[in-house]
Formats: C-alpha cells, structure tokens, sequence
C-alpha cells in the first residue's frame, strides 16, 4: 500500500478561467523522498495545500495511510506534518518558546515536551540560539527553526515546500544533512524545491507539474537518461517545462 496516493485530484479557483491543477495523479511509497517539481504557477502549493488538509479539491481525493479524504469529511487523515515555505513562528517569541508553543499545541507536556524541544534544537543546530527572539536571528536560523518546529510532533510524513529557499551556503548544508538522516530514519519526506542539484541528490522519485498537471514522474537518473542531450535534472527540468520566464 502506497504511503501516499492522490486520484484525479483537480481544484478550480472560484473566478479562475482553469483549474490549478487537473486530473492529478501520483502515488509516494512509505520511506520514498519524494520531489514536487515544477515552475512557478505550476500547481505546487495547491497539491501541498490539499495534501495536508488546507485546501478542499474541486474533485479526485487524497489516500493517506489508507485513510481517504476528499474534501467532504471534517477531518484530514492523520500523520501528516508540514513545513511551509513562510516562515511559521511568533517573531516576539524565542526560538524555543516558539517549539515549546507548537509542542503543546501537538498535545506534549512535561518531560516528553522539554525531550523532543531539546532534540529538535539539536536537530536544527539551534542549541546557541534558543534564547534569541526569532525576530533578531537570521534567515538561515529562522529556517532551521522552521523545520524544528515542524518535526516536533515526530510525523510519519514530512512534507516541506521549499526549506531551503534563500538561506547561506552553511545553513542549507545542516538542513539537508538533516533532511537526509530524518528519511532514512523512516519518514516519508515530499519535498519541493527550485534548486534542481537538491532535488536530484535527494530524491528516490520526482513529478513534475506544470499547468497543473504531472508531465513526468520517476526516479531522477532514469528520467534524465530517457531525455535527448539531458545530463541532469536541470537540463531535464528546462527541456520538459521550456526557458521561457514565468510570473
């Protein structure tokens, strides 16, 4: 069984000309990184946003876990955990008042909460930076802290929507290792990101949308070795979705 598995997923905007996404279909298997590609416009954010119950589909459904969801029901399918692009953390609060505040809204208390606060610092290299309101700390530490904040509830499945997006060399660099080590851990990860050398060395599997659709889906070196003149999953991402600059 499928960890996760969308079905004719569409959703159409109320005053869109198109639907965002039409007809979408992939399948991620318990343990897989698995890359959401595509550019910008492509539908992305919108499969995310169904996938973790943000946002109901016009039609098609979610299976997660063996749960199914379309929309109807009241609840999403559980162990699901998301790391969204906007950094999601009270800016007046210290860092670890901020895990500290997700923590007991995940329903952790007393040693169990001050454990998992302690190795998601760890996790996240945050140790020298608990006590700094996340308002004075960096983009790269806001990140990490970002993705601490998401692991605190430990989800079997991890999804992120661009972590790594506009931070330091080093600080990606900590959060891949640790994106790395969670998956093989166990956690399913579904990942997306513009950085295509992170999705290729990260991936077991990709898809790549555009207008709202899957165009490709597969492990990355198989997909590359089947494109014409393709060496990399830049090269492939380029001719699958064309040069041209989107808004």
């Amino acid at each position: 069984m499928a960890e996760i598995s969308v079905v004719g997923l569409e959703r159409t905007y109320p005053g869109a000309s198109r639907p965002a996404i039409k007809n979408l279909s992939f399948e991620v298997a318990r343990g897989e990184f698995f890359g959401l590609l595509g550019p910008n416009g492509a539908g992305k954010t919108t499969t995310i946003s169904i996938l973790c119950g943000l946002l109901r589909p016009t039609a098609g459904h979610v299976e997660v876990r063996g749960e199914r969801w379309d929309g109807q029901s009241r609840t999403m399918p559980r162990g699901m955990g998301l790391v969204p692009q906007d950094i999601a953390l009270y800016p007046t609060l210290t860092v670890r008042e901020n895990l500290d505040y997700f923590g007991r809204m995940s329903g952790l208390w007393g040693g169990d909460l001050r454990r998992r606060v302690d190795r998601c610092l760890h996790i996240g290299a945050l140790e020298s930076h608990a006590s700094r309101r996340v308002v004075q700390c960096s983009g790269g530490v806001k990140r990490r802290a970002n993705l601490a904040a998401g692991l605190l509830s430990e989800p079997p499945i991890l999804v992120l929507d661009e972590p790594t997006v506009g931070v330091d060399a080093q600080s990606r660099n900590v959060l891949i290792e640790n994106l790395k080590a969670i998956n093989q851990s166990g956690t399913t990860i579904v990942y997306t990101t513009h950085y295509m050398e992170e999705a290729e060395a990260l991936c077991t599997r990709i898809a790549i949308l555009d207008a709202g659709g899957v165009i490709a889906q597969g492990e990355p070196a198989e997909l590359i070795a089947r494109q014409k003149d393709c060496s990399s999953l830049v090269q492939l991402f380029l001719a699958l979705t064309g040069k041209e600059l989107r808004e």
